[in-house]
């Protein structure tokens, strides 16, 4: 790495000072790129380093949005993290767009999902992150929601025009996922906003039939039935 790099990334902590120092020496450093085409923003944000995020920002030629190799940003990276609240609020106060999609066509609100990071999520929405954004598997933030089984954060993109019944590149929506890891909370949560019982994915399974094992699907079930809603299903397994 150069010279910056091992600054940014360092587990202890450096002063203001040694990144001034480093910056006043030579200010090309700042928008150096690693061998991984990574910038010291990027690995500041990733390892949550906000005042090296905040030195960075006032050099010239600083763009929140850069992007590394596989084309992550700093919001992308500092929504995976599990305590980057004031890093995700400083990079948004910067501009940080949350739309910006990796070469996999992910977007920050689909790492904010899978690590069940709420409070993130719900930043990004209040900067108008697209709930409606799909990657390259087809998959939007709520089958990552669903799979993770966070309930608050499905009722999030479900309240932001997420499509319930999308379907990914398996042909799975975001009930298929929720009832496959087992989920059964979440996919009440789904099915109670209108997720359909009816479909298929690609190998021709019914979501209530991944269920892994009978009890989740009874519970799946009996919470359906208490609502009014109907299951479509090939036959118990169990």
């Amino acid at each position: 790495m150069l010279a910056l790099h091992p600054v940014a990334c360092s587990l202890t902590p450096a002063p203001a000072s040694v990144v001034d120092s480093l910056l006043n020496a030579d200010p090309r450093l700042a928008n150096r790129r690693d061998d991984d085409d990574r910038l010291p923003l990027h690995w500041a944000a990733s390892n949550n380093r906000i005042a090296i995020v905040e030195i960075l920002a006032e050099q010239k030629g600083f763009d929140v949005d850069a992007q590394d190799g596989a084309g992550w940003t700093a919001l992308m990276m500092a929504s995976s993290l599990k305590t980057a609240d004031a890093l995700v609020d400083l990079l948004l106060a910067k501009g940080a767009d949350p739309d910006m999609k990796t070469t996999n066509g992910q977007t920050a609100l689909h790492f904010a999902a899978s690590k069940t990071n709420l409070d993130t999520a719900r930043k990004l929405i209040a900067h108008k992150a697209s709930a409606r954004t799909k990657d390259k598997r087809g998959q939007l933030p709520l089958h990552r929601a669903a799979a993770v089984g966070n309930v608050p954060i499905v009722k999030l993109l479900l309240d932001h025009r997420s499509p319930v019944n999308a379907t990914d590149m398996d042909g799975s929506t975001a009930l298929h996922h929720a009832i496959a890891e087992g989920h059964g909370d979440t996919a009440l949560v789904l099915l109670k906003a209108g997720a359909e019982t009816d479909k298929k994915d690609a190998s021709g399974a019914l979501a209530i039939d991944l269920a892994p094992d009978g009890k989740v699907r009874s519970y799946i079930m009996r919470s359906a039935e208490e609502e009014g809603i109907e299951l479509a299903s090939d036959g118990a397994r169990y």
